[in-house]
């Protein structure tokens, strides 16, 4: 295995890209009691997809598993339950873990790093914390000369960071289109770090956005948890990815949704939404035949937005993901044309009534869905206890000379009202975000700038509250009374 800052991964000479995803192994009903069977459904799953590698987060998996990755040739992140918080009595804890993980493991040929921590800098780097991690990379040298050593690093932490340069190679989780900023957030940071650093062997260890497959929208945005919201997040990302060989590995967060006892979100709570397949294995969301349009070697067609079937738009969209170079779309039997291209494939049409969507692509493969046009938004689609709204409903224009929640953070903090509102406002969404993860962060100056750009609505939705609750409602009267600085 060998790992170059410019031209990727590479096993046994030739180009290897790892193209993966992480796993927790816990699932629904069953926690971490787990079992053999649960273990190969995992594996077949993963395997389907057609992933190459996998980011066992954030512990030791069962030896089962490792000996699954080795017969299956996966290659595989390994660490320690070294995370989020840094505690100053925890180093000699951090050594036998790692010490540990490495001697346990240190004959399974798919492990090709041992990753020290994970986004351990949360509440700050101290000079302790950079002194545990020159530990943990010497202690990993020493008892394993081969492997690479690695580190999977928060995306607020800075760029030119002490940190970076202890391990072999590093890992950012960035988040840029979910928790904070927009979808070129991505590129705009990944570029810029390759430029800056063009020493730095660079993985993107974590990224994603929650989905609930209940939820469906025609309109899907960024915090709505809609399967539609992390289909285009997804689209987005990959596409990325694919036109960057440097970046040598990249990690999906996460194959499986996974439970999560802080989080309350999209009116599921105790769980992490951001799976491509639903925490009991049965739902594959739409986002998981994404990625199998850029990785897997067996021909398949596959129509998303299938759990979006009553629809009230006249013309809707359909899109299809396909690993081939052409694909078909009929409506009622009638063909609506060939489209060639590869992994995503868009067509429209007018839908009247009760429809049968069928795809094919050129090597025979074919998938279908019903759909049906509603007069009304199906309330089965919004988060539990959210209002029920047309999507298609255009709001009223506001006064621009006040706030709304619509006006950017910027805009509101530039008020004297509108500050003393925020730190309210701010206090109570970071304690409930991500689990009440939020609580304490160290926000880099970089990412408060990214969050004064953004709009009110938007920061409000990645916080769990619906533009159209009652909350939502009371706060922007509040805002329409304070008038913008000009």
């Amino acid at each position: 295995i060998e790992i170059d800052s410019t031209k990727g991964f590479f096993l046994n000479g030739r180009s290897y890209p790892l193209r993966g995803v992480s796993r927790h192994q816990d699932r629904w009903g069953k926690g971490n009691a787990i079992d053999r069977i649960d273990e190969e459904e995992d594996m077949e799953i993963i395997l389907d997809s057609g992933a190459n590698s996998l980011r066992l987060a954030h512990y030791q998996h069962s030896q089962h598993f490792y000996e699954l990755c080795d017969e299956k040739g996966l290659l595989v992140w390994a660490e320690i339950p070294f995370i989020t918080v840094f505690m100053e009595n925890g180093e000699e804890n951090t050594l036998s873990q790692m010490r540990e993980l490495v001697t346990q493991n240190i004959h399974h040929p798919s492990i090709y790093c041992w990753a020290l921590s994970n986004e351990i800098t949360l509440q700050g780097v101290t000079d302790n914390l950079i002194e545990n991690h020159r530990r943990l990379n010497d202690l990993c040298h020493v008892l394993d000369g081969e492997r690479y050593t690695a580190m999977a690093n928060l995306f607020m932490l800075e760029t030119s960071s002490p940190l970076l340069s202890i391990p072999d190679i590093i890992g950012y989780n960035i988040y840029y289109g979910w928790y904070v900023g927009d979808l070129k957030d991505n590129e705009n940071f990944l570029d810029s770090l390759h430029r800056e650093h063009p020493e730095y062997r660079i993985a993107i260890t974590e990224y994603g956005a929650d989905a609930a497959v209940a939820i469906q929208s025609p309109c899907p945005e960024r915090g709505d948890f809609s399967e539609g919201y992390q289909a285009l997040y997804h689209t987005y990302m990959a596409s990325l990815i694919a036109s960057r060989p440097w970046l040598w590995g990249t990690y999906v967060w996460n194959m499986f949704d996974f439970g999560a006892s802080g989080r309350n979100e999209a009116g599921d709570p105790g769980k992490n939404h951001k799976g491509l397949v639903t925490f009991d294995r049965k739902t594959r969301k739409d986002a998981y035949w994404l990625y199998a349009s850029y990785w897997r070697k067996k021909s398949f067609v596959y129509i998303a937005g299938r759990r979006y079937r009553n629809r009230v738009e006249e013309e809707t969209e359909v899109k299809v993901y396909s690993n081939s170079s052409e694909v078909e779309l009929s409506v009622d039997g009638r063909s609506l044309g060939r489209k060639k291209g590869s992994n995503v494939f868009t067509f429209s049409f007018k839908i009247t009534g009760s429809h049968v969507v069928t795809a094919k692509n050129v090597e025979g493969d074919v998938d279908s869905i019903e759909l049906e046009k509603v007069a009304a938004p199906d309330p089965s689609y919004f988060i539990p206890g959210s209002k029920v709204v047309n999507w298609f409903d255009r709001k009223e224009s506001e006064d621009d000379e006040f706030l709304s929640i619509n006006s950017t953070l910027g805009e509101i903090e530039a008020t004297e009202e509108g500050r003393k509102l925020m730190e309210e406002v701010n206090r109570s969404m970071m304690e409930k975000m991500a689990g009440g993860m939020g609580k304490g962060v160290k926000v880099s100056p970089e990412m408060a700038k990214m969050a004064l750009r953004q709009p009110l609505s938007k920061l409000l939705a990645q916080g769990g509250l619906s533009q159209n609750s009652d909350a939502v409602e009371r706060l922007n009267a509040t805002l329409r009374k304070i008038r913008k600085v000009r």
